[in-house]
Formats: structure tokens, C-alpha cells, sequence
């Protein structure tokens, strides 16, 4: 990949030269496995770095082509997919899910603990599309052990495999209909399986599986070769080690394959739209110059420009803000399918007002900035329950490198 003088796009190579350091530093004695890091302004990389190891014990070098489990980093390419639709007519942002999803209007609400049983009611309002989009449709994933519908939700994720690659998406949406919503669609935020949803909601609307139609209308277009939700033979040595990391970000230990999404090396029939697919470094930098150009690149148009603004606005009411989601929180909204910054004066480091993206669970991370046309992409297989400080630090270092303001 040609990386430009920092000059042409406005930066200084000098404040730049922090970035490897820092970097480097975090990667070695093996204290974290691989990075690979990637900076755009004005439409030019400006940087692109590899560090660390693809694989510790084998004392492999991270490769440039590595493919890497995105996890989240997915919600947003499935988000598109939908506005895919919405642009052809096929579907109305408040439309009601239950138009295309039968039984989803029939799941029920929780209200309140009463005889030490949860007390359900209806939805009011139903759940619509815009409610799958934002986040804000009452579905949960189980993580908070203090409220009764995550632990309903986690006892039926035991009981049915949620995500097993041999049960059909149809079925695994069948399975969470059977559960109750957290709260009334359109009243809070709750990061869940609402994008699994809408990935189901894809494939009904367009009448394709959603793996084909995401490489029929996204990928193929933009060039996303090695994007899917299972790496193949001929590719699984370019497939990057997954590590657990421990409270001091040690990953000494490999981490089995998440067992919410089963082991990518083998094909699904349950696509997960919240955390399946696999990518590259360069492959997501295609995805995110598409976002950032307003739907388009190299003359393939996925989606329109408005569909680009309605998705990067927030669309959560004030009275629910900050987000309660990790190093996120700090100043973001939230989207159609991507955190979005309503106040930089908040942000935990430098960002703009409007700047958008999202992570994923191994600490994948794309920060989209169209007011300093500044794209930073950070790649690593580090599985942890909190974020480790790259994912924060990196965007900083390329954010302070900058010289020449828009």
C-alpha cells in the first residue's frame, strides 16, 4: 500500500513518527500479539504500520493481508445493507419489523418485578426498522447479569446455541422472539442483537441470504475480497490468532473461538449481521472510503448520499445520552448503525463534531472524521472485556499529527 508524504495531506511527518513508536511499544515482549494500523486524510494513506506477531507461539510476524474477525465492526456494513433497500423503496425506516418478521409484535415487554417474577405488558409502540437501526428496539445479549430479561436471555442462549453455525438465521430469530424485550421499543438505548435482527430482516426484505447479498451489492463492488463470514481453506493461513487478554492486557493465553459465533474457519448458515464477518485491513479501508465519499468509490455507487447522512446523524434523544458503551460513551450518539460524536468538548481525546464509526469485540477500530476527511483503522485479534489503549491512543496520535485544519 503507497503511503504519501504527510505534507501532501496536511500533516507533519515528524508528530507522525509517534505513531510507530507507540505502537511498537505496546507489541513488544510480546505483551500484545499484532497491529496492523492504517491513517487516510484527504483521500491518501498517510500511514500504514504492522506490528507484533499473527501468532506467538509460531513467532510469526503479522502479515499485511491478515484476516482478522471484526465482531462489530459488522453492525455497520449490515446497517448499509438496509439502506440499500430503503433507497429502492422496499422498506420504510418506521415501518413496523412485524411487517416482514411475523411474531415480532407479539413479543412482550418487561415492566417490572412484582412477587419476584417479571411483570410483561405489550409493545407500545411496536418495534419498528429505525428501532433495529439505532438500537433502541428493547432486544438485549445477555452481559448484564443484574436484570432479569439478560438472564432469561442467557439461559435461552445455553438452552438453543444462539449463533450455532449449523442453525438457520430464521430459526435463531425464532428463538428470540420466545424471549421478552428489555424495555419499550423507542424509550432507551441497549446495545444487543437488534443488527442480528435487522441481518435477518435483510434477507427476507431482499429475498437473497444475507451472505449473497452482501457480496452481490457491497463487497463485489467495493473490492472486499477477503470480507465473509468464514475464512476458506485456501486462505486460513492469513487467519490472525485470536488472544484473550487479562486484567493488565497480558495475551499469554489463546482464546477459543467465541462461542456466541462459532469457529470462522468453518462456513454458517447463521450469518451473524451483529459480529460474523472476517475482513482485512484493506479491504475495511474500501468500506470506509465508501462511507466517507458519501456512498460511492471508484465509480461503484452502494448508497446515496442521503443515506450516508441519515445514517451518520444521531438519531438517540438527548435524554438518553452519553451512551453507556465503553470508551464510546465519552460525547457519541448514536446513528443508524454507527456511534456519531455530538460533542467533541466531551470526547475522551480529540475528535470533530459529526465524526462516526464503531469497534469490534477484539478491539478491531474505524474512526470516520468528514470534517478533517481523516479515516484511522486499527486491526488486532485482542479479546477482552475492556478496550485496550491503542484502540483510544492511536486515532489521538494521528489526530494531533494533523498541521493544516479544515
Amino acid at each position: 500500500m503507497y503511503v504519501y508524504p504527510a505534507e501532501e495531506a496536511g500533516m507533519s511527518a515528524e508528530r507522525l513518527k509517534h505513531v510507530s513508536d507507540y505502537l511498537e511499544r505496546e507489541v513488544a515482549d510480546d505483551q500484545m500479539a499484532g497491529i496492523i494500523a492504517l491513517a487516510q486524510r484527504r483521500g491518501k494513506v498517510i500511514h500504514h504500520s504492522v506490528h507484533g506477531k499473527m501468532d506467538i507461539a509460531a513467532g510469526r510476524p503479522m502479515d499485511a493481508d491478515a484476516i482478522f474477525r471484526i465482531y462489530s465492526m459488522t453492525k455497520p456494513i449490515v446497517s448499509v445493507a438496509l439502506l440499500i433497500l430503503h433507497d429502492e423503496g422496499r422498506v420504510q425506516l418506521h415501518d413496523p419489523v412485524a411487517k416482514y418478521i411475523p411474531g415480532i409484535d407479539r413479543m412482550k415487554v418487561f415492566s417490572h418485578i412484582a412477587d419476584r417474577r417479571p411483570q410483561l405488558v405489550d409493545q407500545d409502540p411496536p418495534m419498528t426498522v429505525f428501532h433495529l437501526l439505532t438500537h433502541m428496539s428493547g432486544f438485549t445479549n445477555g452481559h448484564d447479569p443484574w436484570h432479569p430479561v439478560d438472564r432469561l436471555f442467557a439461559r435461552a442462549r445455553e438452552r438453543h446455541g444462539f449463533f450455532r453455525r449449523d442453525i438457520s438465521l430464521k430459526d435463531l430469530i425464532e428463538n428470540l422472539t420466545e424471549l421478552p424485550l428489555k424495555f419499550q421499543p423507542g424509550t432507551a438505548w441497549n446495545y444487543g442483537v437488534s443488527t442480528d435482527v435487522l441481518g435477518y430482516l435483510v434477507q427476507v426484505i431482499a429475498d437473497a441470504p444475507l451472505a449473497d447479498f452482501l457480496r452481490r451489492r457491497i463487497f463485489a463492488p467495493l473490492g472486499m475480497i477477503d470480507t465473509d463470514f468464514h475464512v476458506p481453506p485456501e486462505k486460513l493461513h492469513r487467519l490472525a490468532q485470536l488472544y484473550h487478554a487479562d486484567a493488565v492486557y497480558n495475551p499469554q493465553h489463546i482464546a477459543h473461538e467465541d462461542a456466541a459465533l462459532g469457529d470462522v474457519r468453518q462456513p454458517t448458515i447463521c450469518p451473524s449481521g451483529g459480529g460474523g464477518l472476517v475482513s482485512t485491513a484493506a479491504d475495511y479501508l474500501h468500506f470506509a472510503n465508501m462511507l466517507i465519499n458519501g456512498g460511492e468509490l471508484d465509480g461503484a455507487r452502494i448508497v446515496s448520499p442521503m443515506a450516508i447522512k441519515r445514517m451518520t446523524t444521531n438519531a438517540v434523544p438527548r435524554a438518553n445520552l452519553p451512551l453507556n458503551i465503553g470508551v464510546e460513551r465519552y460525547g457519541y450518539g448514536f446513528g443508524l448503525g454507527v456511534r456519531v460524536m455530538v460533542d467533541p468538548g466531551s470526547a475522551n481525546g480529540y475528535s470533530s463534531l459529526g465524526e462516526y464509526g464503531w469497534s469490534g469485540a477484539a478491539n478491531t477500530h474505524v474512526v470516520i472524521d468528514p470534517q478533517q476527511e481523516l479515516i484511522t483503522l486499527m486491526m488486532t485479534q485482542h479479546w477482552s472485556g475492556e478496550y485496550h489503549p491503542p484502540r483510544s491512543i492511536f486515532p489521538n496520535l494521528i489526530y494531533q499529527a494533523i498541521d493544516d485544519l479544515n
